[in-house]
């Protein structure tokens, strides 16, 4: 009896799994010490969406943190491809990770680890959904402060994610559904799995330190250069977050999705804002058919199909 994917694939030790059968080591570091990097990237209808940039900044992630691994970028793309095309997923949230490893017995080493693999896919995820997005999601400015990139550098996507689950819990115990986490001189960083953006007399801003700088950012940056509108990488007061006219957050987990609340407030007038509009159905419009975009081999999925490695 074939294994059932369609709630997810992921790949452990060289095989193709059931997302809900992958094990990993009681014992690796990126389990018991949070010493991991990983990326995510999308697919929509049928195709990943930048999923070169993403292996790129992946790889760019583990040199910093002194990973590697014995796969080429070509042997990674076709991993993340298959965790797709096995599960016969249209719309996916796609992960892959790379962890310290497992030491040997008795050793603290980081050095004699054999950093380990990890990659999967599930449906796809939405920090707020179509339906939430239709009039805005609120959000508040958390109690609590985000890690600075001084300390844990947030360009590298790490699973130091603590601060950032507190927030959460904070955003909900406040009525609201997500959570923007401020530095220690009360700047505006990011969410969550999110970046912030705000817009003033039709120009952007965003902040440009202490965040990880998202995929779904980097596109809206693009995006606006395009429509020749400006965009403010700086130091964002919390204040100048609260005085803007429209405000969104970034993600592949969503796109563009506008806030039309902050903290007790309305952003602007309360609605989604033109800006907003006009960029999310640019990003979403790019998403599905720009011609850098890899189509999923789903052709392939039967000869995958056993747990099998393809060559």
């Amino acid at each position: 009896m074939n294994p059932d994917f369609s709630a997810g694939v992921a790949h452990v030790d060289g095989q193709y799994v059931a997302l809900r059968d992958a094990r990993i080591p009681l014992v690796d570091r990126g389990f018991v010490r949070s010493d991991a990097t990983y990326d995510v990237a999308h697919v929509w209808q049928g195709r990943f969406f930048r999923l070169d940039d993403h292996i790129d900044r992946f790889l760019w992630s583990m040199g910093e943190l002194r990973m590697s691994l014995p796969l080429s970028k070509k042997e990674m793309r076709h991993i993340l491809e298959q965790c797709v095309a096995l599960s016969g997923l249209r719309d996916a949230y796609v992960q892959m990770t790379c962890t310290r490893g497992v030491p040997p017995p008795g050793s603290r080493d980081p050095r004699e680890c054999q950093n380990r693999f990890y990659a999967f896919s599930q449906p796809f995820v939405w920090i707020g959904t179509p339906a939430q997005q239709r009039t805005g999601l609120a959000m508040v400015i958390s109690q609590v402060q985000r890690i600075a990139s001084a300390a844990i550098d947030t360009r590298v996507k790490n699973f130091h994610w603590l601060d950032l689950t507190m927030g959460i819990f904070e955003a909900y115990d406040r009525g609201a559904l997500v959570a923007a986490l401020p530095d220690a001189q009360g700047n505006v960083t990011e969410g969550a799995g999110f970046n912030i953006f705000g817009a003033k007399d039709g120009a952007l801003f965003t902040p440009r330190r202490n965040v990880f700088e998202g995929m779904t950012r980097r596109t809206v940056i693009e995006l606006a250069r395009q429509l020749g509108i400006g965009c403010e990488l700086a130091d964002i007061p919390v204040q100048r977050l609260r005085e803007a006219d429209e405000i969104f957050i970034t993600s592949t987990a969503g796109g563009v999705m506008p806030v039309t609340r902050l903290d007790e407030a309305s952003v602007g007038h309360g609605e989604v804002g033109p800006l907003t509009q006009q960029l999310q159905r640019m990003y979403w419009q790019r998403a599905a058919d720009d011609p850098r975009n890899t189509p999923v081999p789903y052709e392939n999925m039967a000869a995958a199909r056993g747990g099998k490695e393809l060559a």
